[in-house]
């Protein structure tokens, strides 16, 4: 039976992040706004979400500063925050060569920094990857352009048969997301990876050795559910225009990780207002401040 482990948290924010030129020339893409907050605020938020408390963030050493001055080692979110150096960005699976002292023994959940997750039931999904102790599971979503991302294929009984990444021609619309969940062999599995001939150690190929031992399994993101890749202009616009859409209809913030932080009890009412008193200014502390008079449970 699976049961809830505590799986660490990997955040891959390294990367040029060229298709953003000029603006990533100067900055780092995950602290491009999404509206009102940093893009990493998101990734970091679904993994808080899922309940993992302990975070490595991988980034580019010139970055590094940058990110800690956001977030510091986390404990004012109850959790904690580490940080590690890409070097070179040779594939998302590197960041288990990176991440490899941080994980130790344990399983490990894997988000790329430049990803949005957001609508009904993600929570529920985000906390059933977490729970499983073996093998690894991974986040799909339908979309009207596979051929771009890494594709699920499922046979006639909907077990997955292959993953097969940027197909030309895709027998399927189901991409795999930024976010994946393995077990605490992953760094062991990596190791097995030959470099793509693009030169990267390919997330798709340590997913289907998982898929080769039967140990894969897809959680399948539905209607009501938004996944969004920020890397590009057209994507950064259409991600701020949601959440500035969804905010200023529901009066509720998306990827708020005090928020978060807060109502996953890892801290109390008054460290919640001390975080919001410095960003009162903006609205940001005020919405945190009217969170503390309402007391209704909305993430």
């Amino acid at each position: 039976m699976d049961c809830v482990c505590k799986r660490k948290g990997i955040i891959l924010s390294g990367g040029k992040g060229s298709r953003l030129y000029p603006i990533t020339k100067g900055i780092s893409k995950q602290i491009v706004p999404i509206f009102d907050k940093p893009m990493i605020y998101y990734p970091l938020s679904t993994l808080m979400l899922s309940g993992i408390e302990q975070i490595l963030i991988i980034t580019k050493e010139e970055d590094k500063d940058v990110f800690k001055n956001l977030l510091g080692d986390g404990s004012q979110l109850g959790i904690s925050i580490e940080y590690a150096i890409q070097h070179s960005p040779d594939g998302i699976a590197q960041a288990f060569t990176i991440a490899k002292n941080f994980l130790g023994d344990s399983p490990a959940a894997l988000i790329l920094g430049d990803n949005l997750f957001h609508g009904d039931c993600l929570i529920d999904k985000l906390k059933n990857c977490n729970s499983k102790k073996n093998g690894a599971s991974i986040i799909a979503c339908p979309v009207k352009d596979p051929e771009r991302y890494g594709v699920v294929y499922f046979d006639s009984t909907q077990k997955v048969v292959n993953i097969e990444e940027k197909p030309l021609k895709p027998k399927s619309n189901l991409a795999v997301t930024g976010l994946y969940y393995y077990d605490n062999t992953v760094c062991d599995r990596v190791k097995e990876l030959k470099p793509s001939g693009r030169g990267e150690l390919e997330i798709t190929d340590l997913n289907n050795l998982y898929l080769k031992d039967n140990q894969l399994w897809i959680e399948k993101m539905g209607r009501g559910m938004v996944w969004l890749d920020t890397g590009t202009f057209d994507s950064l616009h259409e991600a701020s225009s949601y959440i500035r859409t969804i905010e200023h209809r529901q009066d509720l913030k998306v990827g708020c990780p005090e928020e978060v932080a807060w109502r996953m009890g890892y801290i109390n009412n008054e460290q919640l207002e001390k975080l919001a008193k410095p960003l009162y200014k903006s609205g940001y502390g005020t919405y945190l401040l009217n969170l503390l008079k309402e007391h209704q449970f909305h993430i």
